[in-house]
C-alpha cells in the first residue's frame, strides 16, 4: 500500500496518513511481542544470528568444500579471471560432458579473493564471510518482513514506514536461528545460497523503492524497476535461484501495490467481462513494470544460454533416483514426497543431514507405501492455505498468505525437478530463500492464534522457547559441520540406508590410518549400494595395501565392469595386476585408463614402474617422463628416472634430471639425496655433501640420508665424520641394510690407523 503526496500544503498530512494506516489490519495488534525501535530490532537480530553460528568460524574444509575451494583452479592467481566465466561452480567447463552446469561465476570470484587475500587455503576467513553474510541478510529481513507483513507505505517526507515492527522482529528472528540454514553458513560452498539471498533480497528493496513517489509527481521509478532486474541478475550469477526474484517482484506489484484480487479477475478473465478493460493491469503501470520484468529475465536466461550451451547437466541415478524412474507415477509421486521433506525440515529441523542421496530416502514404488500420507498431509495443508488466499473475504489476509505461499514456493521452483533434473533428492541449502515464506506463514499463524488465546503471554513464552531451542540446534550442527569427521558421524543416525555416508565415513578413517575400521563402512557401503563404483575402488585399495590382492582384483575389475571409463579404478586394478605378476594385463589396464583420461600422471608413474620391472628401461623413462610432463612436481617419478639412470651407470644423465628436478621442486629432500648420491659416485664430493646436509636438515630422521653421507664421507677419507653419521644411522635404525658392515669396516681402520700412529 502506498501512500502518495497529493497535497503537499496540507499541514497534518503525517498525522492523516498515520490515522489511514491505522484503518487497516494490521498484525501487531493481535501479536504479542516485544516492540523495539528499527534500530534496536536490527541489532539484537545480527547478534542472534552471529551466536548461533559463531562457533563454525574456525572449522575445517569439509565435503563439497574440497572440491569448490581446494581442488578448484579458478582460485589461483595463475588462473586468468576471464575463465571464470566460461567454467562452472566446481571449475570445469562448461562445455564438457561432465560439468554439472551450475553456473555461478561471482561466488567463486568471491572464494578467489578470500584465496588471495589469506595468502592460501586457510578456512577462517572464509567461514567469518560465510557468518557475516547471514548476520546481513537476517538484519535486511526485517525490512522485508516489515513490507511483507505490514505492507508499503511511505511518509509524506518519502521514508518507508514499518507498521509490523513486532511482526517483522519476529519473522526475521525465526529466520536468523533457522537450524535448516546451517549447511548454507557453516559450509562454506553455501556461500552461494548466501550471496544469491542477499542480492535477492536488494532486488525486493529496490523493487520496493520505484514506489517512493519523486518530486515530479510520478507514482513510480523506472530506474529504480531496472536496478531491481540488475539485482536479480547479481544474485542469479551467485545462484540459479537468484533469478526468481523478479516472478515475486511481479507478484508483489499485483497483490500489494495495485491490490489486485486474483479470485475476482480469474471470475472476469473466464466470463470475458468487459471491465476489464478498465482493470487494474492497465492502471499505474502495472502492465509495463511486468513487460520490463518479462524482457530482463528473458534477456538474462537468453546470455546465461548462450555461455552454458544447451547441453543437460550430467547426473547419475543415485543423485536422484525418482528423476530416473520409467513410471510418470512413480516420478510424481516421489517427487511430491520430496516436497513433503523439504516442507517437514521447516517445521521440524531437528534431522538435518549433509547428503540425502543414495539410497537414504527409497522410491515410493506404489500407493500402499505408507508415506503417502506425507503427500496427503503436504497438498491437505498448501489447497487449505490456497483456497484461504484465493476465497478469504479479508484482503489482508489474502495478501499476507499469498505472499507466504508465493515467497515458499516460487524460490523453490528450480530445486523442483518440474523442469529440470537435478542432482540431489533433498537439500537443505536450496531452501534458505523458501524459509522466508515459512517465516511470514509462522508468523501470521502466531497472531491468529494470540487474537484467540486468552493467555498470549503462554504463547509468546512457547515462541520464545522455539526460538531458543532452534538457536541451540544451530550452535550444535554448527559444531557438527567443523570436522568431516563429526559431520560425516552425525549423518549415521539420520540416513542409515545412504551409502554416500558410510563411504564418507571410511574415507575419513582412511585418510587418519585406520584401515581396519574405514572396511568395515566401505563393505556397508557396497552393501547399500552394489553399483557405488568409489567404494569398490577406495575398498580396493586398501585391500591392495594390506595384501589382500585377490578380492581387491575382484571389486576393481566389477567397478570397471560397472563404468568402463573409470580411470581410477582401471589405474589400480593394474598396479594389483602388476603385483600378482600379471604384467601384461597390467600394462592394457594402465592403457585403458589413460584412453580415458589423457592426462593421467599418477598412471604413467605406475606404468613406468611396471616396464622397471621388466627392465624395459626406455619405457620405463618415458612414462616418468610423461608423467613429470603432466605434472612438474611429480617427485616420485623425477626420483625413480635419477635412481633408474644411477643404477645403469648414466651419472651424467641422471646429474642432469636431478638438476632439472630441483629447479622444478627445490625443497624435495627425497630429490637432494639422491642428487646427491650420484655426485658422490662422480667424486664430487663438496656439492654431494652440500646436498646430503640440506636433506638432512629438512629431514634430520631419515637413517639412510645419514648412512649415505657416512659413505661419502668414508671414500672422501673424512672417517671421524663417516663414524659420527654411521652412529647416527644406526641409532635411527639399527637394521639399516649395509650400514653396519660399513661402521665395522671403518673401525677396523680406524683400529689400524691407530695402531700404526701408535
Amino acid at each position: 500500500q502506498i501512500f502518495n503526496q497529493h497535497n503537499a500544503e496540507a499541514p497534518n498530512l503525517e498525522q492523516a496518513f498515520h490515522r489511514m494506516a491505522q484503518m487497516e489490519p494490521n498484525l501487531d495488534h493481535d501479536v504479542s511481542w516485544f516492540l523495539l525501535p528499527s534500530y534496536w530490532a536490527k541489532m539484537v537480530v545480527a547478534l542472534i544470528s552471529f551466536l548461533c553460528f559463531a562457533n563454525s568460524y574456525d572449522g575445517d574444509f569439509v565435503f563439497d568444500d574440497s572440491e569448490a575451494i581446494i581442488n578448484n583452479k579458478d582460485l589461483r592467481a595463475e588462473t586468468p579471471l576471464g575463465d571464470l566465466w566460461y567454467h562452472d561452480f566446481w571449475g570445469s567447463k562448461l562445455s564438457s560432458n561432465t560439468s554439472h552446469k551450475s553456473y555461478r561465476p561471482l561466488t567463486v570470484l568471491t572464494f578467489r579473493m578470500n584465496y588471495l587475500f589469506a595468502g592460501g587455503f586457510y578456512p577462517v576467513g572464509f567461514h567469518v564471510i560465510n557468518i557475516i553474510l547471514h548476520c546481513t541478510i537476517s538484519v535486511l529481513m526485517v525490512d522485508v518482513f516489515s513490507i511483507l507483513l505490514g505492507g508499503l507505505q511511505f511518509s509524506n517526507k518519502g521514508r518507508r514506514l514499518n507498521l509490523a515492527p513486532k511482526s517483522s522482529l519476529l519473522a526475521a528472528l525465526l529466520f536468523a536461528v533457522h537450524p535448516v540454514h546451517t549447511e548454507c553458513v557453516a559450509g562454506i560452498v553455501g556461500r552461494a545460497d548466501l550471496l544469491c539471498a542477499l542480492f535477492f533480497l536488494l532486488s525486493f528493496l529496490g523493487y520496493c523503492k520505484a514506489f517512493r513517489e519523486n518530486k515530479e509527481g510520478h507514482t513510480f521509478s523506472v530506474f529504480w524497476v531496472l536496478v531491481s532486474v540488475v539485482l536479480g541478475a547479481i544474485a542469479m550469477l551467485c545462484k540459479e535461484q537468484g533469478i526468481t526474484i523478479l516472478g515475486l517482484n511481479a507478484v508483489f506489484d499485483a497483490l500489494v501495490i495495485n491490490k489486485i484480487n486474483l479470485l475476482e479477475l480469474i471470475r472476469k478473465l473466464l466470463y470475458k467481462d468487459k471491465s476489464l478493460e478498465n482493470a487494474v493491469l492497465l492502471r499505474k503501470g502495472l502492465l509495463f513494470r511486468i513487460t520490463l520484468l518479462m524482457c530482463g529475465g528473458a534477456s538474462i536466461l537468453y546470455i546465461r544460454w548462450r555461455i552454458m550451451g544447451t547441453g543437460p547437466p550430467a547426473f547419475t541415478e543415485v543423485d536422484n533416483p525418482a528423476s530416473f524412474a520409467d513410471s510418470l507415477f512413480v516420478r510424481a509421486i516421489n517427487y511430491n514426497y520430496y516436497y513433503s521433506l523439504n516442507a517437514w525440515l521447516l517445521l521440524c529441523p531437528w534431522w538435518l543431514c549433509f547428503d540425502w542421496s543414495m539410497g537414504c530416502i527409497p522410491l515410493i514404488k506404489s500407493v500402499s507405501d505408507w508415506r503417502i500420507i506425507a503427500l496427503a498431509a503436504l497438498w491437505f495443508c498448501l489447497i487449505g492455505l490456497i483456497c484461504q488466499a484465493l476465497c478469504s473475504e479479508d484482503s489482508h489476509k489474502r495478501r499476507i498468505l499469498t505472499l507466504g505461499l508465493g515467497f515458499l514456493i516460487i524460490p523453490f521452483l528450480p530445486a523442483s525437478n518440474l523442469f529440470f533434473r537435478v542432482g540431489f533428492v533433498v537439500a537443505e541449502r536450496v531452501i534458505y530463500l523458501p524459509s522466508i515464506g515459512y517465516c511470514i506463514l509462522f508468523t501470521y499463524g502466531f497472531s491468529l492464534l494470540s487474537k484467540q488465546a486468552k493467555k498470549k503471554k503462554i504463547l509468546a513464552v512457547a515462541v520464545l522457547g522455539i526460538l531458543l531451542i532452534n538457536v541451540m540446534r544451530c550452535a550444535l550442527r554448527s559444531s557438527q559441520w567443523r570436522s568431516e569427521e563429526q559431520l560425516f558421524r552425525s549423518a549415521l543416525s539420520v540416513c542409515p540406508l545412504n551409502a554416500k555416508v558410510h563411504y564418507n565415513v571410511g574415507k575419513n578413517l582412511a585418510d587418519k590410518g585406520n584401515q581396519s575400521a574405514a572396511i568395515k563402512y566401505y563393505r556397508e557401503a557396497v552393501r547399500l549400494n552394489p553399483k557405488y563404483v568409489h567404494a569398490m575402488n577406495n575398498l580396493g585399495n586398501i585391500l591392495k595395501e594390506r595384501n589382500e590382492l585377490h578380492e581387491a582384483e575382484e571389486l576393481l575389475s566389477l567397478a570397471v565392469q560397472i563404468q568402463p571409463d573409470f580411470a581410477a579404478a582401471w589405474m589400480n586394478l593394474g598396479i594389483v595386476q602388476n603385483s600378482l605378476r600379471r604384467f601384461e594385463e597390467a600394462e592394457q589396464s594402465y592403457w585403458t585408463a589413460i584412453k580415458h583420461r589423457k592426462k593421467y600422471p599418477d598412471c604413467y608413474y605406475n606404468l613406468g614402474r611396471l616396464y622397471a620391472d621388466l627392465n624395459r628401461h626406455i619405457d620405463a623413462l618415458n612414462a616418468w617422463r610423461n608423467a613429470t610432463v603432466l605434472k612438474p612436481e611429480h617427485s616420485l617419478a623425477w626420483n625413480n628416472m635419477i635412481i633408474l639412470l644411477d643404477n645403469t651407470g648414466n651419472l651424467a644423465q641422471a646429474e642432469a634430471v636431478g638438476r632439472e628436478a630441483l629447479e622444478l621442486i627445490p625443497n624435495d629432500h627425497s630429490l637432494m639425496f639422491s642428487l646427491a648420491n650420484v655426485l658422490g659416485k662422480s667424486q664430487k664430493y663438496k656439492e654431494s655433501e652440500a646436498l646430503f646436509l640440506k636433506a638432512i636438515k629438512a629431514n634430520p630422521n631419515a637413517a639412510s640420508y645419514h648412512g649415505n653421507l657416512a659413505v661419502l664421507y668414508h671414500r672422501w677419507g673424512n672417517l671421524d665424520l663417516a663414524k659420527k653419521h654411521y652412529e647416527v644411522s644406526l641409532k635411527l635404525d639399527p637394521m639399516a641394510p649395509g650400514t653396519k658392515e660399513n661402521y665395522n669396516l671403518l673401525r677396523r681402520k680406524l683400529e689400524q690407523l691407530q695402531k700404526k700412529g701408535g
